[in-house]
């Protein structure tokens, strides 16, 4: 069994839509981040950066993994899906899995800080990292407009990229123009597994169309920045 541990987040939401799709069995253990529950001693002997998503694996020895994309790649590997056998695609996958680990994820979430949490709003460093998602953004949308899939096959290098992609209104990234990355993002909300995968552990969509909860979620995301 997989023990998740996690929060509705676009990293938290990789390793949940990935065990929807591989049809794994899994159980959740929320991780209130407002609280700082990440920084208990107990969370950190899984995760010992402080931070979702983490796994424990009770059928390989209680193996504990932290570091989203390494839990992407063990999962994947484990079940034999979503990750290609062969050396070439393999490499393929994990080349378009650390474009999102270290560009993607990193500039967009830096975007939400200062657009969304920050108290001060300091306009040059919003648009550094708005601009940079966007430039991101257009090195997928020119991959995309000769390809379906980012790694050749529908693989954990699209769950991994679209989980952050799809969140680009809340940290004011336009896709404007960007037809191929729009048409993909798209068609993985079709993908199986994909959407039930973003209501876990909480469907923070519904949360964020009432103002007052939007409010109070933003509220609970400036604690975490100051932590």
């Amino acid at each position: 069994m997989i023990h998740l541990y996690t929060a509705s987040t676009p990293n938290g939401h990789k390793v949940s839509c990935l065990l929807e799709a591989l049809e794994m069995p899994y159980e959740v253990h929320p991780v209130n981040l407002a609280e700082g529950e990440q920084k208990k001693p107990e969370f950190l002997k899984i995760s010992p950066n402080g931070r979702i998503p983490a796994i424990v694996d009770t059928d390989n020895d209680d193996l504990s993994i932290f570091e989203s994309g390494a839990i992407m790649l063990y999962l994947a590997e484990k079940a034999g899906k979503l990750i290609p056998n062969d050396v070439k695609g393999r490499a393929k996958v994990t080349e378009w899995l650390m474009f999102q680990m270290g560009g993607i994820g990193p500039m967009m979430g830096q975007a939400n800080v200062f657009f969304r949490y920050f108290p001060e709003k300091i306009q040059p460093a919003i648009e550094r990292y708005q601009n940079e998602s966007r430039r991101l953004f257009e090195v997928l949308n020119t991959h995309l407009a000769d390809n379906e899939w980012l790694a050749g096959e529908y693989s954990i290098a699209d769950i991994a990229n679209w989980c952050w992609v799809r969140t680009h209104n809340w940290s004011g990234v336009s896709i404007d123009g960007l037809t191929h990355l729009e048409d993909w993002k798209n068609r993985m909300y079709e993908q199986p597994g994909m959407i039930k995968g973003t209501k876990v552990p909480v469907d923070r969509e519904s949360i964020l169309k009432n103002k007052e909860d939007e409010k109070e979620f933003i509220k609970n995301a400036q604690k975490m920045v100051k932590k």
